[in-house]
């Protein structure tokens, strides 16, 4: 008898396609998000959906300026994203390396989208190690010329005469 009940799946719970329970609304979701049987996803919309870029122009723009690898491969805004495909992406200063888990269309909310692909980035750089270079004190009024040419040398875009 206690065997039969370790089989039986609350109603609340589905089962999707990797085997694992979720919730009833975070299925229905992904469900919804997925494309019609064979349909491919292009990448520019992929990226948007599991929510790496903000917008969907932003990932078409991060496509055309090369800052977009599926498997090694610098690809356009149109190329059709499958499972298990790797995807790099730099945006932000920083690279999102991530494995197509699930293909989908629509834009999901941040826990559906975290199912559909594994992250395998390096952890982004503490954020006490970035000091914030030339911050001027409030109400010290505009830089002179000399105070600007000492923030563009800390901030590392000195000109040619830069010491």
């Amino acid at each position: 008898m206690a065997s039969e009940g370790a089989d039986v799946e609350r109603d609340d719970e589905t089962k999707n396609d990797d085997g694992a329970t979720g919730s009833g609304d975070t299925v229905a979701a992904a469900v919804a998000a997925r494309p019609a049987g064979g349909e491919s996803v292009r990448v520019d919309s992929w990226i948007w959906s599991v929510r790496l870029v903000k917008t969907r122009s932003m990932g078409a723009t991060a496509c055309r300026g090369g800052h977009v690898r599926v498997n090694g491969e610098r690809v356009k805004p149109a190329y059709a994203v499958r499972v298990g495909d790797e995807v790099r992406l730099r945006h932000g200063g920083r690279e999102r390396i991530v494995v197509v888990k699930r293909v989908i269309r629509k834009r999901v909310g941040p826990p559906v989208a975290a199912e559909c692909y594994v992250d395998n980035s390096p952890p982004p750089p503490p954020r006490e190690s970035v000091a914030p270079a030339g911050v001027r004190d409030r109400g010290a009024g505009r830089p002179t010329k000399r105070d600007r040419r000492e923030l563009e040398r800390l901030r590392g875009l000195g000109g040619p005469e830069a010491p």
